[in-house]
């Protein structure tokens, strides 16, 4: 197994993008549970 595996990237920048793809991944997450929390507040209040 001499060959170099996309789980492990070892150059710094490839690893600094896929770390920034993934704060990007779990920020888009984050954003879309407080969108859905806040709505459900505001539709439920409307009551």
């Amino acid at each position: 197994m001499a060959h170099d595996t996309p789980a492990t990237p070892l150059d710094p920048e490839r690893q600094r993008r896929a770390n920034l793809r993934l704060a990007l991944i779990l920020a888009s997450v984050a954003v879309a549970f407080f969108v859905g929390f806040v709505a459900k507040i505001a539709l439920a209040g409307s009551h």
